[in-house]
């Protein structure tokens, strides 16, 4: 392709459809490349009965609400309708199936190349696949030998296949609490935590705890002006009930096992339990192995990058990693004024540059 644009974003989720938003309305000319077949990032993935952590009202990418009441904390499917909608009413040009496989230097900026064989110019680029692509899955010993399921949360769906079954879920975050709750209705099932669940209340006053947290400040506070990142929250919202359902043990929590058997898991105290699945809900980790030949990632794979601009590459900018610039950066409420920061930047290279 012989058209150079002034930027291409890398990934039509939720961060890139905010980073398109701002391109557009600057009028720059650029490119969505997708892929996959949807602009709705990692959503169609997750476990059907996901729910947002944050309701509606907080919930929004750049100038289109979330459906819904205020109140209300929208489910999977809901995110996935809505990002739909978003690429359709603001006429974004997407590309889909253009899996990027390559970034090189070039005279224009950069040349990207995709699975489909697809070669595409341009000045910046914007990565917008955010952090959640590779599951990650700690080594656990004797893994090899056990006769179960194991699995990373990235393939649960939903409860049905595991009806009566004796499930572990590993882990201590929304997503592990969420799952295991669910399961714990009809089979037996554990967490299996460093540490006991820390939960948190959705409301005080009356209000839903994210609406606090942004007017005093804090959700948006630039940690990174401070040379810091923003600290973990490490608790998890109880959303439905989950304080009642872990004190009555429906799951239960357990000290993380220590090894598999072929049967199942050797809990700390020595116990063999048997296990016919084991659910690792461990979080992701980056893959962005296309920019590797070009210096933009440190020995471990992670973006050299402050605020979403890379400190090793000019004219390359991210949206979506966590902690990016606030408590926000990866979630819908957050993408939006890290896009709009991002592109602001990228426009004055622009200017400087070309």
């Amino acid at each position: 392709m012989s058209s150079v644009f002034d930027a291409i974003v890398i990934g039509g989720g939720q961060a890139g459809l905010a980073s398109g938003y701002y391109l557009k309305k600057n009028g720059l000319p650029f490119l969505i490349l997708e892929a996959s077949t949807q602009a709705t990032g990692s959503w169609p993935h997750y476990y059907d009965s996901l729910k947002l952590f944050s309701p509606a009202r907080l919930s929004s990418l750049p100038d289109m609400k979330i459906p819904g009441a205020a109140t209300h904390y929208p489910l999977r499917n809901e995110v996935i309708q809505y990002l739909k909608g978003y690429a359709q009413r603001f006429d974004l040009p997407i590309r889909m199936n253009q899996k990027v496989v390559a970034v090189e230097k070039s005279g224009y900026g950069f040349t990207i190349r995709t699975a489909e064989g697809d070669k595409y110019q341009a000045r910046t680029i914007i990565n917008a696949t955010g952090s959640f692509h590779s599951p990650y899955t700690p080594n656990i010993s004797e893994r090899e030998v056990f006769r179960g399921e194991v699995l990373h949360s990235s393939a649960y769906r939903n409860p049905d296949r595991y009806r009566g079954q004796r499930v572990v879920v590993v882990g201590r975050g929304n997503s592990a609490v969420q799952i295991a709750v669910e399961l714990a209705d009809s089979s037996h099932t554990s967490l299996a935590v460093l540490r006991n669940v820390q939960l948190t209340r959705t409301k005080v006053l009356g209000i839903d705890l994210h609406f606090w947290i942004r007017a005093v400040g804090l959700d948006t506070f630039p940690f990174w002006r401070f040379g810091k990142k923003p600290p973990s929250p490490g608790s998890v919202a109880d959303l439905d009930d989950y304080r009642a359902r872990l004190k009555a043990g429906k799951p239960d929590q357990r000290g993380m096992f220590t090894s598999f058997y072929p049967d199942g898991v050797v809990w700390p105290d020595g116990t063999k339990e048997p296990v016919q699945t084991v659910i690792f809900a461990t979080g992701y980790r980056p893959n962005l192995s296309y920019f590797q030949s070009i210096g933009a990632l440190d020995a471990e794979g992670k973006p050299l990058q402050t605020a979403g601009i890379s400190i090793s590459v000019p004219g390359l900018y991210y949206v979506g990693l966590e902690g990016q610039r606030s408590f926000a950066s990866a979630t819908l409420r957050g993408v939006g004024p890290d896009a709009k920061y991002v592109v602001r930047k990228l426009r004055h290279y622009l200017k400087n540059h070309f």
